[in-house]
């Protein structure tokens, strides 16, 4: 992310729809994860997932949080790196996800 971009309020991410840098739609930016020491946004709370991608956190919790530092971008939507993607792979492989 650019460290010499312009500050927005963190609000202004409420709403965003989130995709992965391959262009699919994880969900809807619910609220934030805020470090309240270092002043960061540290995760985005999402909603409304992607139900292909999310069946089993959809079963067992309210939504899904994303660490920001996978965010790529942040514009009319938020781009994610495509790791959640590559999680969610191993998992149905039935492999171990670090």
């Amino acid at each position: 992310m650019d460290q010499q971009a312009v500050p927005q309020e963190i609000t202004n991410l409420v709403g965003r729809e989130v995709y992965t840098n391959a262009g699919v739609f994880l969900g809807e930016v619910e609220d934030l994860r805020l470090n309240l020491d270092s002043e960061q946004v540290t995760g985005l709370a999402m909603q409304e997932l992607n139900r292909e991608l999310f069946a089993d956190e959809m079963a067992t919790a309210q939504g899904v949080i994303v660490p920001y530092r996978w965010v790529q971008a942040v514009g009319d939507i938020v781009i994610v790196s495509d790791i959640v993607e590559r999680i969610q792979e191993q998992a149905a492989e039935g492999e171990a996800v670090a």
